[in-house]
C-alpha cells in the first residue's frame, strides 16, 4: 500500500508542478486559469488520494476524503468565478498586444 500511496503522491505532484510551470509560461489570464484549473484539480485529488491510501481506514482517512471531495467540487467553481471576474473587469485576451 505504501508503494501505491507514494506513486499517487508523486503523480499528483507532477501535475501540480506542470500547472505551476504553465502559470509562468502561458500568455494571459484566461489560458493560465484554464490550464491551472485542470492540473490543480487532478494533482490535488491524486495527492490527497495517496495520503488517504497511506493512512488506511481511520478517522484521518475520512477527513482526507472530505477534503478531497470538497477540492474536486469547488475547484471548477473557483476557476469559473476567477475567469468571470477577469472577463467582467474588461481584461482582454491579448492583454493589450496586437495579434
Amino acid at each position: 500500500m505504501t508503494v501505491l500511496a507514494i506513486g499517487l503522491i508523486v503523480f499528483g505532484l507532477f501535475f501540480l508542478i506542470v500547472g505551476s510551470i504553465g502559470m509562468l509560461r502561458l500568455p494571459n489570464v484566461f489560458v493560465r486559469a484554464h490550464a491551472l484549473s485542470l492540473t490543480d484539480s487532478l494533482g490535488a485529488v491524486l495527492v490527497l488520494a495517496g495520503l488517504a491510501v497511506y493512512q488506511g481506514l481511520s478517522m484521518n482517512f475520512l477527513k482526507i476524503m472530505v477534503v478531497l471531495i470538497l477540492v474536486y467540487l469547488l475547484n471548477p467553481v473557483i476557476s469559473h468565478a476567477t475567469i468571470r471576474a477577469a472577463h467582467r473587469s474588461g481584461l482582454r485576451t491579448s492583454e493589450g498586444k496586437t495579434e
